[in-house]
């Protein structure tokens, strides 16, 4: 921290970060037996109260010591800090206000805590403590502005003000990676790095989905009638390594028919995440709305609703396929099958079918029968769908696989 400079004033102003100690380190002397130093070193290590009871050589010892520096502070954890005001002078000081505020880049904060209400007197070496404590939620640079005003005997109004400056680090890396499945279910990957000096423990890490969407999280085991997280029972994360977390959402009926996730981009949701540092110390993180674009579908979609995995040559089997019409009008199809782009399967019913008209954002389920002519993995292709209004035909080929077996 660094401090401005104090006028001669009857009252003095001592602020100090608190934080959890860490444990002492040991740094053991070693050296070869024969050296005629060898025993004095051997007698320091016994001697040296940081050394560990039962590991010789190990550089981390049992006692725990109070930091000896302000240290790092990392978004999302809390900051604390001890306020103390003294009267060092040999006079009595009357209306004693004590204010702290914090100002980042972009806002100024009046933290509460040291004292709601001006003290009536303070006399001869006596003080005024509080504790402040406040959630960090921006990076970069913050000042601790602390404000003293004070009355002395001889009614003089004194005011003074001291400045703390301290940076706030990023404590991890989040990198987000989609996936778009033919069911309209995205799969959500999170990569966390933790970019700290330290290990911390993963305490929960959940997504927060949107309106438009349901989310199934898949990051968990079954072991035991029990669920475990994939990644054990102890879930630790040292430094710089990196764990992937996976999330299915589904979009929801009502936000699927007013067309939230057929175009454009729509939010995904938020991630939370909490931790503890090794010596408990809570953080929180959550990230801005994650968004996704929407792939495009043309006017028309066509997707396969069910299908066989495997069908027997020479017979029929049903294909249910569902038609989506993604425009922003209503459109009359005619349903057109052609026979001549895969020989191996052929379409059983009547081609130029009218299917009527299709409202924006509507569906269609249409089952169709196919015939297996050929053994091995065909392709199903062949299928047209004609906009009677704008004499317009979209061709859909290779939409499917199935497996013929003799």
């Amino acid at each position: 921290m660094e401090g401005s400079r104090e006028k001669e004033h009857l009252l003095a102003l001592k602020v100090m970060r608190l934080t959890k100690p860490s444990l002492m380190p040991f740094h053991p002397l070693i050296c070869d037996k024969r050296d005629l130093s060898g025993a004095i070193y051997q007698q320091m290590d016994l001697d040296d109260l940081s050394k560990p009871s039962g590991v010789d050589y190990f550089g981390v010892g049992d006692l725990l010591t109070l930091p000896q520096n302000f240290g790092n502070i990392f978004l999302g954890e809390t900051f604390s800090s001890y306020i103390s005001v003294h009267n060092d002078s040999t006079q009595l000081c009357r209306d004693i206000a004590v204010k702290a505020d914090l100002q980042t880049s972009s806002q100024r904060l009046m933290l509460s805590g040291v004292t709601p209400h001006p003290t009536a007197e303070l006399t001869p070496n006596d003080s005024i403590d509080g504790v402040i404590h406040h959630e960090v939620k921006e990076l970069g640079t913050h000042i601790l502005v602390c404000a003293v005003s004070y009355v002395t005997e001889s009614g003089d109004k004194m005011a003074f003000r001291k400045f703390f400056k301290f940076q706030v680090l990023k404590p991890l890396d989040v990198k987000t990676k989609f996936y778009n499945a033919e069911s309209d279910e995205v799969y959500l990957e999170a990569q966390i790095q933790n970019i700290t000096p330290g290990p911390i423990f993963m305490d929960h890490v959940s997504l927060e989905p949107s309106v438009s969407y349901s989310v199934t999280k898949m990051n968990d085991i079954d072991e035991d009638d029990k669920v475990y997280p994939v990644f054990g029972k102890v879930n630790y994360l040292n430094s710089l390594d990196t764990r992937q977390y996976l999330y299915c959402l589904t979009p929801k009926p009502e936000a699927y028919l007013e067309s939230k996730v057929l175009k454009g981009v729509t939010n995904i949701g938020k991630l939370d995440i909490t931790w503890r540092t090794n010596m408990g110390e809570r953080g929180r993180l959550q990230t801005s709305q994650l968004q996704r674009v929407a792939p495009g579908y043309g006017d028309i979609r066509l997707t396969v609703e069910s299908i066989p995995d495997t069908v027997s040559i020479e017979t029929t089997f049903t294909i249910t396929f569902r038609i989506t019409n993604c425009c922003e009008r209503t459109v009359d199809l005619a349903l057109i099958l052609q026979n001549h782009n895969s020989p191996g399967v052929l379409w059983c019913g009547v081609s130029g079918k009218q299917l009527g008209k299709l409202p924006q954002n509507n569906s269609l389920d249409l089952p169709l029968t196919v015939i297996a002519t050929s053994p091995g993995l065909q392709t199903i292709s062949g299928l047209r769908l004609t906009d009677n209004f704008l004499k317009r035909t979209y061709e859909h080929d290779e939409i499917a696989q199935v497996f013929v077996c003799e």
